[in-house]
């Protein structure tokens, strides 16, 4: 699952200890029924918290009397609130013969308690006490008669435990206050659940997160298990997954960092205990070892108040103590090889000491001396010059030990060995300080800037806390260290690099060939549970009936929040002030695109590796770099986005810089040379990849035929036939096109002159956008109007058939496919909620039926997608990914439920409420409002469309979703999309859906 990234902050000084002052207007919810009242009110309790001086997040860490520790930010952006519960424990903790435990614990977090996810835990208890110890003696016998007879046991108890269970009910309770992205991650340190929750939620999220917390009821746990069977099938075709997992084997040989995976291994996977759970939950998730992190738009008092009261029951526990293993040091390249279906690349790793380490603190600096994206050493030497196909590092920094990993793919021809080599030879630089003075300050200063822009998201501001407490860090110390980075020195990296970059890493081959070493999971049988939509626990009654206060939406409107001005005929500028920070966004955007000529995305690639006549390509990224400003061009099937972003106060210097490269770029033969042979080399690789084979390949296929939009590109021979300046006339040509220009930053729209407060009478004048673009955007007298748009013919798909392709691998991926109507606003509303009900959540009818009740998957959705342009059609899509041998089982689930729809009135209640809650608490802001109009524009729209949605949710009916589900869904001809390994697909079970095709990839790819 998601694991997400880390805030990096600036320089902060001293801690202090204050107590609380009420910031704002709480907006929490209250019980049903009041208390009676007392002659005397009870003196509030006072909560002591630690701040640090110049914390722009102005964070507050409290510690409640149990011992958890609570990080609380106000960000009122919208009125919702990032929410983590962390527990200071991961895969590392795993028992060594039980691998895979913690992952596996985190699943059953979501199961529920004696209140919460049953109807009847009296009668439950009994029968999930047996299942337990079936489980122990399952797991202690290897007799496959034995086994075979136990599981049948197992089976059976299981179906009649279940009938007392309430399935998925965690789910539907936080879907029906609003919460989004209910999720969690297992690592190798911790175990995060993550919630999105409307900051009116915040009891009912308390309430519901301290119960779940507090006690362990493993229900429904043979179908689960499944779950995370397929979840273990997921990362057997992965070959990245199993490089990376090779790479750890190397590098720890005694740590638990390599010598088991937090997925674990089949053998301990097939042999699980209920009672090891157990004690890993009553262990290690102990208020003492555990911390809430929320950041969003909240009252800190009443919200340590409200956290204080739920969690604050929780019993602090003495938590067991972790001794890292010392791994010996590494004297040659310990290496292994990896096949797969992938294309082929080399992946090096070096150990590193652990997060709080100075060294590890160098070692990010060292990351980014080596990619950045811009001015790094491999972006340079080995990516700007084309030197490998594609070439990059990254740091894995944990607790215990580091890891500083680079990889590469070659080019045609080129030997794995050559690009090691390659990499290795970056590395030398770095230790011989053969890099530019300025690269260092130009690095920390860009680390500055994305921290700055990482302030905007919740979920990075709240993911800052759970690193510092992962990492057992004071909050002081956490936002100290950026202050340290960016005091390193060139001598500080070179002695670093020196020390750990010697002859002893970890070397991967990535070969492309079958994996023969793939062990088979065995498929159970299981008989499908009932999932009891219907019921619902008194937890769940109780929780629902809190009186919160209400929200309501706040809809774009695009005539207010946007500004216009004419920069001439043809030229519109739309414009939202940044009231944030000191960054911006520019956008050209022209209405033209590959379908119109396929060479523009070439032309797009090709810019990259192009300088200006004054700077060569390479410097051209260093002078962007240095002014803390990037850019793109990024070419579509009907736009191009022309991009610059970065720091405002250097928006003039940056937007001259990237229109001379617009206007005069220097064509390159041998730029193009290279570039076409990566082109030639990536198509090859791309018929590898099994997302590329059938999200792309196959759907653009069957949607258009032969000839579609993911085909259409120049072939080998006109690749090869190229100029230069074939392609430089193209990019001189963009700004010479009607198009518009988007930007959100700070600067004004016009010139403005004003007396600020501290000039001494001076009077300082402002530079408008408006007068910036005038001034360094160079276009013609009058523009040409954008050529005509050109989109494929959709195909009828008329006829049941069912195409498949031949792919090495454990699972089988299944994507069922119908067309509908053109793209109609009027049936948006229906479409969302039917969406959210059938197939859009874990609360959702498909999920329950194929995962929770008959354990088929452990992905499976379903929706009916809306077209993003107005005049193309709606599809209904619905996929499932399965083990290859439960193919039938999965095909016949998710048709029947295309075909009758179960109907429960409180599902759609819940849909109904998360869609509605889920609104009324989002805010479309900051850029995200200019590309909701450039969106809303494409479907013919001038209004915020989430209105209709908001306003006509409210009163649709189970039997509006059945019409419309009847309507457009029910009996339409399916095409069914399969990928899978031959020798595993059941192509007996593929002919009842209809006529059966093999697709080759040379019919896919068109080449």
């Amino acid at each position: 699952m998601k694991k997400p990234f880390l805030l990096l902050l600036p320089a902060v000084a001293a801690l202090a200890l204050t107590e609380c002052q009420s910031s704002k207007t709480a907006a929490t919810a209250t019980a049903p029924t009041a208390q009676a009242p007392t002659a005397e009110a009870p003196k509030p309790k006072e909560y002591k918290y630690t701040t640090v001086e110049g914390d722009p997040l102005k964070t507050r860490i409290y510690t409640l009397d149990n011992g958890l520790t609570v990080y609380l930010s106000d960000y009122d952006d919208a009125p919702r609130i990032q929410t983590y519960v962390a527990v200071r424990a991961g895969s590392k903790n795993d028992p060594h013969d039980a691998t895979g435990l913690a992952h596996y614990l985190e699943h059953m977090v979501f199961k529920g308690t004696s209140h919460l996810g049953t109807q009847n835990f009296a009668a439950e208890q009994p029968e999930l006490a047996k299942i337990e110890g079936l489980y122990e003696q399952y797991r202690a016998t290897r007799d496959a008669a034995v086994r075979k007879k136990l599981y049948h046991q197992i089976d059976s108890v299981s179906g009649v435990a279940a009938k007392y269970a309430v399935a998925n009910e965690y789910d539907k309770l936080m879907g029906s206050i609003g919460a989004k992205g209910s999720n969690a991650y297992t690592s190798n340190e911790q175990t995060v659940y993550q919630e999105d929750i409307p900051s009116n939620r915040i009891e009912q999220w308390a309430s519901v997160q301290a119960e779940r917390f507090g006690e362990l009821v493993p229900r429904l746990f043979h179908t689960e298990l499944e779950a995370v069977y397929e979840e273990k099938n997921r990362g057997l075709d992965n070959d990245f997954n199993k490089e990376f997992e090779a790479l750890n084997r190397s590098l720890f040989q005694k740590h638990e960092y390599g010598t088991q995976t937090t997925i674990g291994t089949i053998e301990h996977l097939q042999n699980p205990s209920i009672t090891e759970i157990k004690r890993y939950f009553d262990r290690y998730y102990v208020p003492n070892n555990m911390a809430v992190a929320m950041s969003g738009d909240l009252d800190y008092d009443q919200t340590i108040r409200t956290i204080d009261q739920y969690f604050g029951k929780l019993r602090r526990k003495d938590v067991p103590g972790y001794t890292p293993a010392q791994e010996e040091p590494i004297q040659a390249p310990r290496v292994s090889e990896v096949k797969g279906p992938n294309a082929e690349n080399v992946m090096l790793g070096f150990r590193f000491p652990g997060t709080t380490s100075k060294d590890a603190l160098a070692l990010r600096l060292i990351d980014k001396i080596l990619t950045n994206g811009q001015a790094g050493l491999i972006d340079l030497n080995l990516n700007q010059k084309q030197a490998v196909l594609e070439a990059a590092s990254f740091t894995e920094i944990n607790n215990d030990y580091s890891t500083h990993v680079l990889y590469g793919t070659p080019r045609q021809g080129q030997t794995l060995e050559q690009v090691r080599d390659l990499l290795l030879a970056q590395l030398d630089k770095v230790k011989k300080g053969d890099f530019p003075d300025w690269l260092i300050p130009a690095i920390i200063n860009n680390e500055q800037l994305q921290r700055t822009k990482s302030y905007e998201s919740n979920e990075a501001r709240a993911g800052a806390f759970v690193a510092a407490f992962v990492a057992q860090q004071d909050w002081k110390d956490y936002l100290q260290q950026f202050d340290d980075f960016g005091k390193l020195t060139k001598q500080d990296v070179m002695r670093v690099a020196g020390q750990y970059y010697g002859p002893g890493y970890a070397l991967v081959y990535k070969r492309t060939g079958k994996d023969t070493s793939t062990p088979k999971v065995i498929k159970p049988a299981i008989t499908p549970v009932p999932v009891n939509r219907e019921v619902a626990s008194d937890y769940y009654k109780q929780v629902v009936a809190l009186k919160a206060p209400e929200l309501q939406p706040v809809f774009v409107d695009y005539q207010k929040d946007i500004q216009q001005v004419q920069l001439k005929p043809g030229l519109p500028l739309y414009y939202t002030q940044n009231k944030e920070n000191g960054l911006f966004d520019l956008y050209y955007v022209l209405d033209i695109g590959t379908n119109n000529d396929p060479k523009l995305g070439l032309a797009a690639n090709y810019l990259q590796y192009l300088g200006t006549g004054k700077l060569s390509a390479a410097q051209l990224q260093q002078e962007f770099y240095k002014l803390g400003c990037s850019f793109g061009v990024q070419s579509g099937t009907d736009r191009v986005f022309v991009s610059l972003s970065g720091l405002d106060k250097n928006l003039e210097p940056a937007l001259n810089l990237f229109e001379q490269l617009l206007n005069n770029p220097t064509p390159d033969a041998q730029a193009l040379k290279d570039m076409v042979a990566g082109v030639l080399k990536s198509r090859q690789d791309a018929k590898l990849n099994k997302s590329v084979i059938l999200q792309q390949g196959m759907v653009n296929y069957v949607k258009y035929g032969p000839k579609n939009p993911f085909t259409s590109q120049l072939s080998e021979k006109e690749l090869k036939a190229l100029k230069p300046a074939d392609l430089t006339a193209l990019i001189k040509k963009l700004p010479t096109y009607e198009h518009r220009v988007l930007y959100y930053g700070p600067s004004p729209m016009l010139s403005d002159k004003f007396l600020p407060p501290s000039a001494g009478g001076a009077v300082v004048e402002s530079t408008g956008v408006k007068e910036t673009l005038s001034k360094f955007h160079k276009t013609p007298a009058k523009l040409t109007p954008t050529p005509p748009a050109k989109d494929f013919a959709e195909l009828p798909l008329k006829d049941r058939k069912v195409y498949w392709v031949d792919y090495n691998m454990v699972q089988a991926e299944i994507l069922f496919l119908t067309k509908g109507e053109v793209y109609n606003k009027d049936i948006v509303p229906t479409v969302s909620l039917y969406n959210e009900y059938f197939g859009g959540s874990m609360g959702s009818i498909v999920f329950q039926e194929l995962r929770e009740s008959k354990a088929l998957a452990y992905s499976a959705t379903s929706r009916y997608a809306n077209a993003d342009k107005a005049g193309r059609s709606n599809y209904q899509l619905s996929y499932i990914g399965t083990q290859a041998d439960k193919l039938p089982e999965a095909m016949a689930g998710m048709e029947a439920l295309l075909t009758d729809m179960p109907a429960a009135e409180a599902n759609l209640d819940i849909a109904r409420q998360s869609i509605r809650n889920s609104i009324a608490t989002e805010r479309i802001t900051k850029s995200d409002i200019l590309f909701a109009y450039e969106r809303a524009k494409r479907l013919g729209l001038d209004y915020d469309l989430r209105r209709d949605v908001y306003e006509k949710t409210a009163s649709m009916s189970l039997d509006d979703l059945r019409k419309f589900q009847q309507a457009k869904v029910k009996g339409q001809p399916q095409t069914i999309l399969v990928i899978g390994s031959k020798d595993r697909l059941n192509f007996k079970e593929l002919a009842k859906y209809g006529q059966v095709q093999q697709l080759t990839l040379k019919e896919i790819f068109g080449y």
